[in-house]
């Protein structure tokens, strides 16, 4: 028995046969109107316009004229938190910087002191509702980060928390192992005795109970040093597990050259980027997409970072201008991003960063697929595709919704063909 989704006023996102939208591509949206969708297993198997064939055991579900976009992809979170930081937002307000705070023994430290105390069933409680809302915005695939454990056992415990939430809900979960993400305090005079504790103890058990599918490290200025990346993802890639850097958030700190260097799948952050990187970047996509199907490193932009912190947006215009495909994603977390819609991060990415609402259609579903390399299966509708779509509240969805900035303009969401509910 198959479901066929009709009156669909226009289905936006159309499966391209690239996957993928590089600059001024990103402004052509691939829609089809008077449509339908025909689901069977959880995948689409048919897309047409006007009436559909009807067989006597089809499903029938009128979406009313709506418009139909596949579901978010958010590359780049951290919801896996014990408590959020909000006495640090008030330091911020009165002029601390995010440096000061972390060399304070705020930031990063402080969420990994606080992570420490809790239980993994706490822990897990608190994240499955905050995945539970970011899917009634409109997310249906997550990417998660540990990161505020920065010892063996703490980091495990977030790992395990990602892998309940995977067998938990029936969206695509992605988890990746961040344990280069700040040095702990009872390290900070031994930088790479904590690295040898990540390369001999963490990474080893990590691998051992498959609780990643990709690493990070956080390398910039403060944190992790290019060289200290490169060892870190040297010993990675022995195990197979492709790579995602934090990069440029806090200045030309060679992030963008350490991961085209390592063929990471992914550059986040990108506050500070100029041409040399934007070359770089270009370059890695004519590169051989062996290594695990490399297919180059997707610069990805984290606007709410930028809005909460205060600090210079990534030059996503320049970006796109430039020929490059460009990725948004919410980077929530309790510090520097408590953001945790996309279409919030869309208006920012409008306002801000002056992209026009398709090409933020185009980064936060195709792009955003491609950067986790899960773009045959979602960011986009087409034959073959996981049946993961939303129905919006209005028309010209992708215009209204970075205009109605704060208002959930999604109305249902549908996972393999099922219904959301709460």
């Amino acid at each position: 028995m198959s479901t066929i989704f009709t009156h669909i006023s226009k289905i936006h996102g159309l499966t391209s046969p690239e996957k993928i939208k590089f600059g001024k591509e990103m402004s052509q949206v691939d829609s089809l109107s008077n449509a339908y969708l025909r689901v069977d297993n959880g995948r689409i198997v048919e897309i047409g316009s006007g009436n559909p064939t009807v067989n006597e055991n089809d499903e029938i579900i009128d979406l009313m004229g709506k418009d139909v976009l596949p579901g978010f992809v958010d590359s780049h979170t951290h919801l896996v938190f014990a408590a959020p930081r909000h006495e640090e937002f008030s330091l911020r307000i009165k002029g601390a910087s995010y440096e000061e705070i972390a060399e304070a023994g705020g930031g990063i430290l402080n969420s990994a002191a606080k992570l420490r105390l809790m239980s993994e069933d706490e822990l897990f409680d608190h994240a499955y509702e905050r995945v539970k809302s970011m899917i009634l915005h409109g997310t249906t695939c997550i990417e998660i980060k540990s990161g505020y454990g920065l010892s063996v056992d703490s980091e495990l415990k977030m790992l395990r928390v990602v892998k309940r939430l995977k067998e938990t809900f029936p969206i695509v979960i992605k988890a990746t192992f961040l344990g280069a993400h700040a040095f702990p305090k009872e390290f900070k005079q031994q930088p790479d005795a904590y690295i040898d504790l990540i390369l001999r103890d963490m990474l080893p058990a990590v691998i051992a109970d498959d609780l990643a599918d990709h690493i990070d490290v956080f390398c910039d200025r403060g944190f992790f040093t290019v060289e200290q990346t490169e060892r870190i993802l040297l010993q990675a890639q022995k195990y197979g597990l492709p790579s995602k850097i934090h990069g440029n958030e806090l200045g030309l700190t060679g992030g963008v050259q350490v991961a085209v260097k390592m063929q990471s799948w992914s550059v986040d952050h990108l506050e500070h980027c100029s041409e040399v990187e934007f070359e770089l970047l270009k370059g890695s996509f004519s590169k051989d997409s062996g290594n695990g199907g490399y297919g180059g490193t997707m610069p990805v932009a984290l606007p709410g970072t930028s809005y909460f912190l205060g600090i210079p947006y990534a030059p996503t215009r320049k970006m796109i201008d430039f020929g490059l495909p460009v990725v948004l994603a919410t980077d929530f977390n309790p510090g520097s991003s408590p953001i945790h819609s996309l279409q919030n991060i869309a208006s920012l990415a409008c306002t801000q960063m002056k992209m026009l609402p398709e090409e933020v259609f185009h980064a936060i579903t195709c792009n955003a697929a491609h950067s986790l390399r899960l773009s045959e299966e979602l960011g986009s509708l087409g034959v073959g595709m996981r049946a993961d779509f939303l129905v919006m509240k209005t028309s010209d969805s992708i215009k209204t919704i970075p205009y109605f900035m704060g208002q959930n303009q999604v109305e249902r969401v549908f996972i393999e063909g099922q219904e959301f509910f709460a």
